[in-house]
């Protein structure tokens, strides 16, 4: 792909203040440099200043300032890539990283993404290598990057730079498109147009595709028949989403095929704990089993596909949080610990929880924000995240591949730089046959001011506890609730409530739809 430049100035452009103005913006300035397009000149002017209120999405606007900086960056970045040679790979990783970082002003949204790429490419290898690439330490901790790796490849050069910095990942893409769980019964080719995953890797797709994933909470349940229940839900949460359209063409054609889901789960560790590995082999092999039964139960009802893969583990997050469960497969960084979060000292959160009796203070980084620190106990007896070896995690990982997700498993795989750093490329070795991905973090025992997570003691714990009260959430201000969106984004498709008297093949009582019945509880069982 060659960069031509822009032909000339163009027009001037107003940047409609919506999520898909801004788009269109990028789009417009990409076209300039690719297709020799005029370059628009961007007026600003229509977007609300920072702070006003997102009703849509919650939250609050960043401001025009952030897209100004993008359409910047991006430019700056295409003018020096210029000419016949071709745009460069640290060229295309920056556009995304700089796009990533717009896209996460102003502490309203995040931001995921994955770059793949050949891990025989030292330049591709080294773009999270800051001293290689000092100027990228602003923006390139906006993706995940993985490398392509091939089943019987020397890991060595790789396993280099993962040793110092974590990245890049890796990803089996052989193994993503000829598995569906990692074993010999189950090497059923089913994937074979896969190109790669999600960007936390615990689920593949195909060119086009979007992921569809649903959190479960084994830990939380009394009995395998139980779990069973909020499996059903969780899967018809997830395939009902696939039953949506989009307004890509070539995502609906590829969506409609595989009608894939990523039901996961999450507290794996607290499971381990109170119940131990067996039990949840049971759970994992037993409760696959019954997602496909009632895939094929309700994909008939349905008149669609099954879906052509069905099960994840997640890495989770705030999901894991709000149910008191430990995220994905991952263990904790100890059973007591203080949780931070930052919030802007305008944030409508900041007063009731300053009145519930949480800690807070400012933000040691940036004197706009505050930060407050919430006590967590992550379960009784549970191990440290630094107790667990890189083999015991890997380990972990694959028996989840094996026994659980038809899709992927997301694992990161914390290591100790000075004991383990160097049985990176022995243990890629032996799991390269036994996962479809996997990334490493190395272990840090610095400490700095106002760390995301801290370890206290019980009686620490105890002692914040009983400082705290419920949050009266009564009084935030009505104005940064989101509001739902309406049947689509564009004014000229909102659906207003239907005339009774009228029909259609979605209310009609003589329509097909209104006289099925789903499976019942007793042939889903």
């Amino acid at each position: 792909v060659v960069v031509k430049g822009p032909k000339s100035v163009g027009e001037k452009h107003v940047v409609h203040d919506s999520r898909e103005g801004w788009v269109e913006s990028v789009r417009l300035l990409l076209d300039a440099h690719f297709n020799r397009t005029p370059e628009p000149v961007f007026d600003y002017s229509a977007i609300r200043p920072a702070g006003s209120p997102i009703k849509g999405f919650g939250g609050s606007s960043s401001g025009p300032q952030s897209l100004q900086q993008l359409h910047e960056a991006i430019g700056a970045t295409l003018v020096r890539e210029k000419g016949d040679k071709g745009i460069s790979i640290t060229a295309i990783v920056d556009i995304m990283n700089h796009i990533g970082r717009c896209v996460v002003s102003a502490n309203t949204r995040q931001t995921a993404e994955i770059a793949f790429g050949d891990p025989n490419s030292d330049e591709y290898i080294d773009l999270k290598n800051y001293a290689v690439n000092p100027h990228r330490a602003e923006y390139g901790w906006t993706s995940n990057n993985s490398v392509f790796a091939t089943l019987g490849m020397d890991y060595s050069k790789v396993s280099s730079r993962v040793a110092s910095n974590g990245e890049p990942g890796f990803a089996w893409l052989e193994n993503m498109r000829d598995y569906s769980r990692m074993k010999d019964t189950e090497h059923d080719f089913k994937d074979t147009r896969a190109k790669g995953g999600n960007p936390c890797l615990e689920q593949t797709l195909e060119s086009y595709e979007m992921c569809c994933l649903v959190e479960t909470f084994p830990n939380n349940h009394e009995n395998i028949e139980d779990f069973k229940k909020t499996l059903k839900y969780a899967y018809l949460y997830a395939k009902t989403v696939t039953l949506g359209a989009t307004h890509w063409p070539d995502t609906n054609k590829v969506m409609l095929r595989n009608r894939r889901i990523g039901c996961s789960m999450s507290g794996i560790a607290q499971f381990i704990t109170k119940r131990g590995l067996n039990e949840l082999k049971q759970w994992s092999s037993e409760g696959y089993a019954y997602v496909q039964y009632i895939d094929r139960q309700y994909a008939d009802w349905l008149a669609i596909p099954r879906s052509i893969k069905t099960t994840s583990i997640k890495p989770s997050g705030t999901v894991s949080l709000l149910a008191g469960a430990t995220p994905g497969m991952h263990y904790p960084l100890a059973e007591y610990y203080i949780r931070r979060i930052r919030l802007g000292k305008d944030s409508p959160l900041l007063t009731p929880l300053q009145r519930a009796g949480y800690r807070t203070e400012i933000a040691a980084e940036n004197k706009k924000n505050m930060v407050v620190e919430i006590p967590i106990c992550a379960g009784s007896g549970i191990r440290k995240a630094q107790d667990i070896s890189m083999w015991e995690q890997l380990s972990l990982a694959a028996f989840l591949q094996k026994y659980w997700a038809d899709n992927q498993v997301s694992s990161t795989v914390t290591f100790d730089p000075v004991s383990e750093g160097k049985h990176i490329p022995h243990a890629l070795n032996y799991y390269q046959y036994q996962l479809k991905g996997v990334s490493f973090l190395p272990f840090s025992a610095d400490t700095y001011p106002q760390m995301p997570y801290e370890e206290i003691t019980e009686d620490q714990y105890h002692s914040r506890l009983s400082e705290i009260q419920p949050v009266d959430w009564t009084t935030v201000q009505e104005a940064t609730q989101p509001a739902p969106d309406k049947f689509c984004d564009s004014t000229s498709c909102v659906i207003n409530n239907p005339d009774p008297s009228s029909t259609s093949a979605f209310s009609s009582p003589s329509s097909p739809s209104a006289t099925m019945s789903p499976p019942t509880d007793e042939a889903s069982r």
